[in-house]
């Protein structure tokens, strides 16, 4: 396959585009290189899958209409994997002109992209922080989304609106993914996981709100980037090709929209971990125990999170499976290979 991915200089993107690349497929990246983390890490990222053949990229903003338009034309993707966003729930409430630049203004430019392109499937990152206010565990797909509690979480829920929108009006066959705290080697150092490493090998204080009675479904990126590449497959019909005929046949909790080749995917562990036992699982891999700064709950911060993935294993056979603690020794091992320490 051919396939363009926005923010292939990002943790998540640098990710699927190794292991497309691994499987032998072309991948074309688009990212901004924006200062919001450590650009050198972005660039570090970019430069490993410029060492393959099949890997070219386009540094240019999702807002530039026209460098996206040009660098989608000349790639000519079979398939488009839209993961280019201001990330950072906590961020969102410092610059939130960011996100409706990023967010809305640079997905409506890949909408737009995908309209004239007419890829075979277009796969858009969410994130479960649509689910704001919900308080139904585990976090459904066909639950309400109708509470965010930050711009950002807002400007995902739009993208999944405008997303569906274009399907139904274009008939681009688009799958939203709602991510749940992705984690592992290469991460975003403003997450979770790079902040306490660096604190506890540092011996500076790491912050836990709500006095550490958190609760994640952390997922291993790995095991999140090998589910997109499967859903890449599971292509959502037209409401018109939902017959035997056609070879259809329905799947048990579909999100299947009536009027469009749509459907949104949650992928998680499918586990809710507490936030204290993670601390604990970095504390023992880094080998000292963290300083703890007990905070109350942040504006924007829900307590728990935890995915109902049903969905994600009827349609691929997979589901996320690594153990935190697992995980959690990955990453610190690459921490401390990449800083040296």
């Amino acid at each position: 396959m051919r396939v363009f991915i926005t923010g292939s200089a990002g943790f998540i993107g640098f990710h699927l585009a190794r292991l497309l690349l691994q499987q032998g497929h072309t991948v074309h990246g688009f990212d901004g290189l924006t200062d919001y983390y450590d650009v050198r890490l972005k660039q570090r990222r970019h430069a490993l899958l410029r060492e393959h053949p099949n890997f070219t990229a386009t540094e240019a903003m999702l807002e530039d209409e026209q460098a996206l338009q040009t660098a989608a034309a000349a790639a000519q993707p079979d398939v488009i994997v839209h993961l280019a966003a201001q990330a950072g729930v906590r961020y969102s409430l410092e610059n939130p002109r960011a996100y409706v630049d990023a967010n809305l203004v640079g997905t409506f430019n890949l909408l737009e992209v995908a309209r004239a392109l007419k890829p075979r499937h277009l796969l858009m990152a969410s994130t479960s922080s649509v689910y704001g206010a919900n308080p139904e565990l585990p976090f459904g797909k066909q639950q309400k989304t109708d509470w965010p509690l930050t711009l950002y979480a807002a400007t995902k829920k739009a993208n999944e609106a405008m997303s569906h929108a274009y399907a139904h009006i274009h008939g681009v066959p688009t799958t939203m993914f709602r991510f749940f705290t992705v984690y592992g080697p290469w991460g975003r150092p403003d997450m979770a996981l790079f902040k306490f490493t660096r604190g506890i090998l540092e011996g500076t204080p790491i912050d836990l709100y709500n006095h550490g009675d958190m609760w994640r479904d952390f997922t291993y990126v790995d095991d999140l980037v090998r589910a997109i590449r499967l859903l890449i497959d599971a292509v959502p019909p037209a409401p018109e090709q939902r017959t035997p005929e056609h070879g259809w046949t329905p799947i048990e909790g579909d999100t299947l929209s009536p009027a469009a080749p749509w459907r949104v995917v949650n992928i998680g562990n499918s586990d809710k971990v507490r936030l204290l036992d993670f601390v604990e699982a970095i504390e023992a891999e880094v080998g000292k125990p963290a300083v703890r700064n007990h905070l109350p709950l942040q504006t924007g911060d829900v307590p728990a999170t935890w995915a109902d993935c049903s969905l994600l294993q009827r349609l691929t056979g997979y589901r996320p499976h690594t153990p935190f603690r697992q995980g959690v020794a990955a990453f610190v091992r690459w921490y401390r290979d990449y800083h040296g320490v």
